[in-house]
């Protein structure tokens, strides 16, 4: 399966947000999107100038403390961002998610934003894929030995 497939199950809505904003505003909307990660675009274009997640909050809450809550996203966010195309394998998705330790990788489809995948999103993936397989293989196995009863 591709990404594609992938956002074709889950949607493809992104929360995005811009430099300028607070943390604490990054946290609500966090909190009440039920989301791990946020895409930083710039104001002006839309382009992604970063991604801001938990990770990034939770080392900046411990170098800052409660300082963090005003400080502006551009301060804490991830400006090195990783992306995929909605063509990519999933499971060469979750290689560069493993190798790069990080759980969202945003969706570029000809310089657009497109999409969000997290590592959650894989997982399941490849859980419904093996689920799939061991049903495939306990048939062949009832079918072989229901072959060799008669």
């Amino acid at each position: 399966m591709n990404v594609q497939g992938l956002l074709k199950a889950k949607g493809d809505r992104v929360v995005t947000t811009y430099p300028v904003m607070t943390i604490q505003t990054i946290i609500r909307r966090m909190t009440l999107e039920k989301i791990g990660a946020v895409v930083v675009v710039d104001l002006a274009n839309g382009r992604i100038v970063g991604i801001i997640s938990e990770r990034d909050i939770t080392r900046a809450l411990s170098e800052n403390g409660p300082e963090l809550l005003k400080m502006r996203v551009a301060k804490v966010m991830t400006r090195s961002v990783k992306t995929c195309t909605p063509q990519d394998n999933v499971k060469h998705v979750m290689a560069v998610m493993t190798r790069s330790r990080i759980r969202h990788l945003p969706v570029i489809d000809d310089g657009r934003l497109c999409g969000i995948i997290s590592i959650g999103d894989v997982v399941k993936n490849r859980l419904e894929e093996m689920e799939l397989e061991v049903n495939i293989m306990r048939d062949a196995c009832i079918t072989a030995r229901y072959a060799a009863a008669f």
